[in-house]
């Protein structure tokens, strides 16, 4: 049995780092991919038959990972090559000693296309939060070490918090926080997932939104999302939609004032009809960071289609 807020183990007794992350369901096993920042660690995965007990698989995505160019502008730089700069970092990324940049947020899709596994996220230097860019890497495997194809920006619009949202028809989306965070971007993706084919909408001018995560109900399209407030808290809302590319209602409140000292992460919709929140109770920026916990919820919906969320001490997975 899990409870929110509480460390969640593997089947190794180890405590389990996959913040800012994604549930993918491919043949009979769920895995789960996020944020591992210990050494040389940037996306660790675990997998699950039951949702209930994760085997670690390893780490996916490191700064000695594989790399290969997906096109001419990319860039692949997994390691900085000036440790011991005196740019002061943020307190969202590594020390500068660590030599490593940053890798927030991955989230992967499964392309029936290519038969590749696609893993996007929001990419940092590890110096600041000036490369504001999205970042890819590939896999033949759910579980393999991934080969990064590097960081870019999309149209040449920054890109910061993101998520991926593989629709029934199986056209894919990436959404991202623009702008300084200010805005949101909705962009389809080509068919093989590796680009952006259509920048589709520009949501939330000028609201200030992260930590997007998509999931559809009845024909209906559902977008949650935080506030930015750094490794605060803050009152979770959501947008509904008919289409993606369509227009999207007006945010609206979920949860209590903290998203119960949460930010989300995705949305995880099992075969059963269930649907679950999982969140991040971030510990906070520097050591604190790995001590970052998950809040699973169950979403209630009333007969109009409304989203509601009740606290329980008892994780819903």
């Amino acid at each position: 049995m899990h409870y929110n807020g509480q460390p969640i183990s593997d089947t190794n007794g180890n405590p389990i780092h996959a913040h800012g992350g994604y549930m993918l369901r491919y043949g009979e096993y769920w895995y789960w991919y996020g944020e591992d920042r210990r050494g040389d660690s940037y996306v660790s995965c675990y997998r699950s038959a039951d949702l209930h007990n994760w085997e670690h698989r390893g780490t996916v995505l490191s700064a000695n990972s594989p790399t290969k160019s997906m096109r001419v502008h990319s860039d692949l730089t997994l390691r900085r090559k000036n440790v011991g700069s005196n740019t002061t970092p943020s307190l969202n990324v590594i020390p500068p000693e660590a030599g490593k940049v940053n890798i927030e947020r991955p989230k992967v899709l499964y392309c029936q296309k290519t038969g590749q596994f696609v893993m996007w996220a929001h990419y940092e230097n590890g110096e600041n939060y000036n490369a504001a860019a999205a970042c890819i890497a590939t896999s033949d495997t759910p579980d393999g070490e991934f080969t990064y194809r590097g960081s870019f920006r999309p149209y040449g619009n920054m890109s910061r918090d993101c998520t991926l949202f593989l629709d029934d028809d199986g056209e894919a989306y990436f959404l991202s926080a623009s702008r300084d965070n200010a805005d949101l971007k909705v962009y389809r993706l080509a068919p093989d997932f590796m680009n952006v084919d259509e920048e589709i909408r520009t949501l939330f001018q000028g609201e200030y939104r992260e930590a997007p995560a998509v999931f559809k109900r009845n024909g209906k399209y559902y977008m949650l999302s935080s506030h930015c407030t750094g490794w605060a808290p803050n009152q979770g809302k959501y947008a509904t939609a008919d289409r993606m590319d369509g227009r999207w209602s007006l945010l609206t409140n979920f949860g209590d004032s903290t998203t119960f000292l949460s930010q989300p992460a995705f949305v995880l919709t099992p075969d059963n009809g269930r649907v679950i929140y999982v969140g991040d109770r971030w510990g906070g920026g520097g050591a604190a960071y790995f001590d970052s916990t998950y809040v699973m919820l169950e979403l209630q919906f009333d007969e109009n289609g409304a989203m509601h969320m009740e606290y329980a001490e008892e994780s819903a997975l």
